[in-house]
């Protein structure tokens, strides 16, 4: 059972970082090989912009780092075990019917 406030607070940010389809797309990504923005934002075909802001979200819910690479910036997971994570969570979710909602997910525009 989960009491530790700290611990409540690292599911939060994951599960912040995983509610916009485009920042799971990033960690999707970023979980394959580390990238460059401009090189991110074409696969995911998205503005620079845009990929910005997603990207100042997970580097604050502490999913993703920079490395300084001369001129260029490359992010990347903050730790290989995200990668993992991610993998099971996928694997778990896929196992779960895929029928199943809840009952009110149209009015409460969810699952």
């Amino acid at each position: 059972m989960l009491t530790v406030a700290s611990d409540i607070d690292v599911l939060a940010r994951f599960g912040r970082a995983l509610a916009d389809p485009i920042r799971c797309r990033i960690l999707l990504a970023l979980r394959e090989a580390p990238a460059y923005p401009a090189d991110l934002a074409d696969a995911l075909g998205i503005s620079r912009t845009r990929l910005s802001n997603h990207l100042a979200c997970l580097r604050d819910c502490g999913l993703v780092v920079t490395v300084p690479d001369g001129r260029r910036t490359r992010y990347e997971l903050a730790d290989e075990r995200l990668g993992q994570a991610l993998d099971h969570l996928l694997a778990a979710v896929v196992a779960v019917e895929s029928d199943r909602t809840c009952p009110d997910a149209a009015a409460k525009d969810c699952c």
